[in-house]
């Protein structure tokens, strides 16, 4: 009973098993038939998320909408631009003559395109925000697209402003401007003067005119400083000193002139109108650029020259030269003074004054030392063979000069001046007065040398040949129209009257010896004593002789004078020889020393000037060492 019970509870336990595992199984298909469903559910799941995702995308790119509306057109006009300043950096690469037009309309194309990059970047940031705030993560497509045009924007914004492109096209226009500058010949009428104002307003526009006037002075400067080297300007370069001779450069004085002019009436003048042609906008910068081409084109190398020659030794030929020096830059006053007159050329203007009062101080102390120098000379011996003094043919000659219309004029007028410097009293004829002092000076020399000479027959000759010479060097010049017609003629007597004393002194005296007392054998008689006759012949000729010997060493330099003079002789010697030796040597003439021709002939040959490689009125040799030291003389010529 207890074992069927049990089986019973047995077989219930069965039942309840079979009827869980069929459960269980159920259960197993049901789960089966789940997890299916679970997956499909999963995969719908998926699917639905990538369809909210790219609702919430577009939600986001909605968002930004129109941000991108508004940056569509400037996008597009950017990029229009941007082929603009392409084609226009090609332009001014390879068409120079017209990129100072491209380059105006460079700068501008570059400023539209920075200030479209700055609206594009200002809208297009706000677009980077908004991304930025819903992106799922930081490399979101649209984040980092939208992030790196922005910073593409702000990469073509700088390169608009830090004006590399615009400076690589200014170098471009300079060298345009450099090579109009080089190849253009400024004489012809047609050159470029547009062009060249246009490029210099572009320049000058863009803070860069200083570049566009040392361009231009630089050109200007080397081809000026050229055609003042094919002027042969290398006397220039002499150096000249207080022991130097103006005489070493005289003739470079004249060349000086001619240069000086040119300079100014033409070289400078021409470089002056182009500045003022090409500086209407602005004036001071084109004068301190004329300023700087005049300062170092070789001009200055002519005013050292002229300073250079006032510093030569103080000697009676430089106040010629310092007067040719004035009236150089006398003439070209005017000159000087539209040229140099403003601020920017104050060197050459100060230059310019001390030239001036260099060559006033030291043609005034010279003019004026004249007389004084005379007046030292005094004391010195007169010539030995009694030719006319050098002082007196330099003097004369030197007076004549400094009377000159040329000079006088312009001597007058630096006279004038230093008195005014000095404040000195102003006085009428400074100049006619000092010379008439200086002659009468030189009259007085005269007298004194001749009183100094022992020999009274070459005192009288002395006297006469200087007497000559004055009346002769003053007739019909304006030294003459000084001292007056009657002085001139006064000199002409007295040098007649000292030759008349001269032969009465020396030649007439041999004629004496020639007297007929005691020359007949018998009182009354006409039978001549043939040996008293020739002794006297005889002491005629040694009489002759000796006296020739002296006067064959003095000197008559006036060609017409030493004419006259021997032929006063011969006529004061010849015919009394020849009467007595045809009268009382008869046939005899072949025994004598002279024959009355050979005598002739003899004395025409007296007073020769001595041809020793200087003149007879070249002032050289002075005795007296003070004044030469003091005051040189320079030659004259006859």
């Amino acid at each position: 009973m207890e074992e069927s019970h049990k089986v019973d509870h047995l077989l219930a336990a069965r039942e309840i098993l079979r009827s869980s595992i069929e459960k269980s199984r159920n259960i197993g298909i049901a789960v089966d038939q789940s997890g299916s469903r679970l997956q499909q559910a999963s995969h719908n799941l998926a699917s639905l998320q990538s369809s909210v995702e790219n609702i919430a995308t577009k939600c986001r790119v909605y968002g930004i909408r129109g941000h991108v509306d508004r940056a569509i057109g400037p996008a597009a006009a950017l990029l229009q631009v941007l082929d603009l300043v392409h084609e226009l950096q090609n332009s001014i690469q390879f068409d120079p003559p017209c990129a100072a037009t491209s380059i105006t309309r460079l700068q501008e194309a570059l400023k539209l395109l920075a200030d479209n990059c700055g609206l594009l970047i200002l809208w297009l940031q706000d677009a980077v925000h908004i991304l930025a705030s819903n992106a799922a993560s930081a490399d979101d497509w649209y984040l980092v697209r939208a992030s790196k045009v922005v910073s593409i924007l702000r990469e073509i914004q700088l390169f608009c402003r830090d004006g590399g492109i615009v400076s690589s096209a200014f170098d471009t226009l300079e060298n345009e401007y450099r090579r109009l500058l080089t190849q253009t010949d400024f004489s012809h009428p047609t050159f470029p003067e547009t062009e060249l104002q246009a490029i210099a307003q572009v320049l000058a526009a863009n803070n860069r005119l200083h570049r566009c006037t040392s361009i231009y002075a630089e050109v200007r400067i080397a081809d000026a400083r050229a055609t003042l080297q094919a002027l042969h300007v290398d006397y220039l370069g002499i150096q000249l000193s207080v022991t130097d001779s103006v005489r070493n450069v005289e003739t470079y004085i004249y060349q000086w002139d001619n240069h000086m002019e040119f300079a100014l009436r033409n070289l400078l003048l021409n470089e002056y109108r182009l500045c003022k042609k090409l500086g209407d906008d602005d004036d001071d910068a084109w004068m301190n650029c004329f300023a700087k081409i005049a300062t170092e084109c070789g001009f200055l190398e002519i005013f050292e020259f002229g300073s250079s020659v006032c510093n030569c030794k103080k000697e009676a030929m430089k106040l010629l030269s310092l007067l040719k020096i004035f009236s150089t830059l006398d003439k070209l006053r005017l000159q000087f003074n539209q040229l140099f007159n403003g601020k920017f050329c104050l060197e050459i203007q100060n230059k310019t004054r001390a030239l001036v009062k260099k060559v006033v101080d030291g043609a005034s102390e010279i003019f004026w030392d004249l007389l004084s120098q005379v007046e030292l000379e005094r004391e010195t011996d007169p010539p030995p063979d009694g030719s006319v003094p050098r002082i007196v043919c330099f003097i004369t000659d030197y007076c004549n000069k400094l009377l000159v219309e040329e000079n006088s004029s312009i001597l007058t007028r630096v006279l004038e001046i230093s008195q005014v410097w000095n404040r000195a009293s102003s006085e009428q004829g400074l100049l006619s007065n000092e010379i008439h002092n200086t002659m009468k000076a030189l009259e007085t020399n005269l007298e004194s040398w001749a009183q100094s000479y022992n020999d009274t027959a070459l005192s009288y000759l002395f006297m006469m040949n200087s007497h000559w010479y004055l009346c002769n060097s003053a007739r019909g010049n304006k030294l003459g129209e000084l001292m007056g017609q009657s002085w001139v003629w006064a000199y002409e007597e007295s040098a007649e009257y000292y030759a008349a004393l001269y032969l009465r002194e020396s030649w007439e005296k041999l004629v004496v010896l020639l007297h007929e007392e005691g020359l007949t054998l018998f009182p009354g008689g006409r039978a001549i004593n043939r040996e008293v006759a020739k002794k006297r012949i005889t002491i005629f000729c040694e009489a002759f002789d000796e006296m020739y010997k002296k006067q064959a060493k003095w000197i008559l330099c006036d060609k017409a004078l030493r004419w006259k003079t021997c032929h006063l002789i011969v006529e004061a010697v010849v015919p009394p020889y020849k009467s007595y030796l045809r009268r009382f040597m008869p046939g005899l003439e072949h025994e004598v020393n002279y024959t009355a021709e050979r005598m002739e002939e003899l004395i025409s040959l007296l007073f020769q000037p001595k041809y020793d490689g200087s003149k007879c009125t070249d002032l050289i040799g002075m005795k007296n060492e003070a004044a030469i030291s003091h005051f040189s003389y320079t030659p004259a010529a006859a």
